[in-house]
């Protein structure tokens, strides 16, 4: 193996490029989730601790639904169409762990049926949005 294949390898979850598609995954929902609570009158400076317990349980689903269908693989990360099918999954997955965890005694709120709505279809947009846009820059650098 030479070094030119070695450098277009991804090493795992150390991986400087995993690891920034993980976090910039995670700060999309955060800020999801703080763009959404700004319109019910919810300030992150005012109520940290609700903006915390918001985030949670759907960082917590976005975790393990991505980590068990694989969205952190190259071949997957850096394919427009592989991206936006396993993202979609991984996020309606994602919104539905959230909202269970949010339903139960663990986590302040609930789960109306108005917010499981608008938490998955927002959260798609910006997930595939992001990852669509991610998918097609790297694509276009192998």
């Amino acid at each position: 193996m030479n070094a030119t294949t070695r450098s277009a390898e991804w090493s795992g979850s150390t991986d400087p490029r995993v690891l920034t598609l993980a976090a910039v995954d995670v700060l999309v929902i955060a800020v999801l989730i703080l763009l959404g609570q700004r319109s019910h009158g919810i300030s992150l400076l005012s109520d940290p601790v609700a903006s915390v317990e918001t985030m949670i349980p759907f960082v917590a689903g976005w975790v393990v639904a991505s980590l068990l269908a694989g969205v952190y693989a190259r071949e997957v990360a850096t394919s427009v169409p592989r991206a936006v099918r396993l993202s979609a999954v991984s996020w309606i997955a994602a919104a539905n762990i959230g909202l269970l965890l949010r339903a139960s005694d663990l986590f302040a709120g609930g789960a109306e049926w108005p917010f499981g709505l608008v938490m998955t279809g927002t959260g798609l947009v910006a997930i595939l949005g992001w990852r669509v846009l991610y998918a097609a820059v790297v694509a276009k650098r192998l």
